[in-house]
């Protein structure tokens, strides 16, 4: 999916009162410090949720929903595996490490060993 979008002459205009939401939800939560918490965090959520819509209007905001549309759409092509297919792959890779852990240590072993022959 490609996305045909034109930056508009009010973008910047957009971003900035994008922007200036951002700005007003981290001050508002200082200057409310002394109220509930409760209460600002349903504020920052509104106006997040408001700065969103505002941020969906532009060319980048537009791309950026098309683009999650498209990802929901591949999400639901793929083909998940069976809890007995996870439980055997995973044991493959647990055994796996736990061969290979068992080289590297008899490896280091053996290493450290001649090591201590060469330096005595």
């Amino acid at each position: 999916m490609s996305v045909e979008t034109t930056a508009s002459r009010f973008d910047t205009a957009k971003w900035i009162v994008v922007f200036a939401l951002v700005a007003v939800a981290v001050v508002g939560n200082s200057y409310f410090a002394d109220q509930s918490l409760l209460y600002r965090v349903l504020g920052i959520v509104a106006i997040a949720a408001v700065a969103g819509l505002v941020a969906l209007q532009t060319a980048k905001g537009a791309a950026l929903w098309v683009l999650v549309k498209g990802s929901r759409t591949e999400i639901r092509k793929v083909v998940w595996p069976t809890r007995q297919e996870t439980v055997q792959t995973t044991m493959i890779v647990v055994v796996f490490v736990v061969l290979v852990a068992l080289l590297l240590w008899g490896l280091d072993s053996l290493l450290g060993w001649l090591v201590s022959m060469a330096i005595a």
